[in-house]
């Protein structure tokens, strides 16, 4: 895989601390910075318009707090919280932080929380090379899980959680279904209703509002059936 490059934001009411991690991001050869906020309504505002990988954060901040910001955004990036206060720590882990970093911030300290992005990164983004097609890693229970894809059934939207429904067991994580329709390999995978993305291998029959897999009927929404027949049909040329 070829070297990892984070587009990063910084997130702070503080300019000074803002400055002082813009800084620090600069000289690092994994980071590139594509923008700075100065609290969690713009933030939220900018995130739609610029893609980003990764997120230093703030917690205490006026109008909305870090952890408030977290709530109200669908994809979240990895984050690194960057606050004063050590009372957050635990809480912070909630919600999947990369690391936690306490005020004032030194080098080194930036740079182990950085590596641990990487690194995340680099396992989450296997799939991205033809070589690792065949699985997925899926957080679950604060552990990234290996999910083959030969194995897996389908995927079903709960709300904020989806399901996967494999082989072997199933098992419900935070997260859209519009992250994983990027991650599946879409020459062996549709969305084949708002709810579910299936494994076009695994299906046995299917109708104008049913696929069938296992036994199991799911739905088949009417405009999909069409991307359906031309799926199969790419499969058995």
């Amino acid at each position: 895989m070829e070297e990892v490059l984070l587009k990063c934001a910084v997130v702070d009411d503080s300019s000074l601390q803002r400055l002082s991690i813009v800084k620090l991001i600069k000289d690092h050869p994994n980071l590139k910075l594509v923008a700075e906020y100065n609290n969690a309504i713009e933030t939220k505002n900018g995130l739609l318009d610029t893609e980003t990988d990764l997120i230093f954060l703030d917690i205490e901040m006026p109008i909305l707090s870090g952890f408030e910001l977290l709530d109200n955004l669908p994809n979240k990036p990895q984050i690194i919280f960057v606050t004063g206060k050590t009372k957050y720590a635990f809480k912070a882990f909630d919600y999947d932080a990369v690391d936690y970093i306490h005020k004032p911030v030194t080098k080194d300290r930036f740079n182990n929380a950085v590596n641990k992005a990487v690194n995340l990164y680099k396992l989450k983004h296997q799939t991205a090379a033809p070589e690792d097609d065949d699985f997925i890693f899926v957080k679950s229970n604060l552990k990234n899980r290996k999910v083959f894809l030969s194995k897996l059934k389908y995927i079903q939207a709960l709300g904020d959680y989806v399901k996967f429904v494999t082989e072997k067991d199933n098992f419900v994580v935070l997260a859209t279904m519009k992250s994983f329709e990027k991650q599946l390999p879409s020459d062996r995978f549709l969305r084949t209703h708002k709810s579910y993305i299936v494994n076009l291998d695994k299906i046995e029959r299917y109708n104008s509002k049913n696929i069938e897999i296992d036994k199991e009927k799911l739905p088949l929404s009417r405009h999909k059936k069409n991307d359906l027949v031309e799926a199969l049909s790419a499969i058995q040329q």
